[in-house]
């Protein structure tokens, strides 16, 4: 993960600075002291919706291999 924590996030533009966008903000959203203080605040709900979510986009848009690379770290 790179911390680029003065690239701008600005959404609505055009699909390659959405792209950088989302890019840098779940970067953001991944730094471990704002995980570490975010997920005890949240409800059983909000932690299986999150994952759900997540879960969901991997299986629709990564392959199994590119998931246990990519996800999980795995080498062949």
């Amino acid at each position: 993960m790179t911390d680029h924590p003065t690239t701008p996030i600005c959404f609505g533009l055009d699909r390659p600075t959405d792209e950088a966008s989302l890019i840098a903000f779940i970067e953001r959203f991944a730094r471990p002291g704002l995980l570490a203080s975010l997920v005890p605040r949240l409800a059983d709900s909000e932690i299986t919706a999150a994952l759900d979510f997540l879960t969901d986009l991997m299986q629709k848009h990564l392959s199994d291999k590119e998931y246990h690379r990519l996800f999980l770290a795995e080498t062949p």
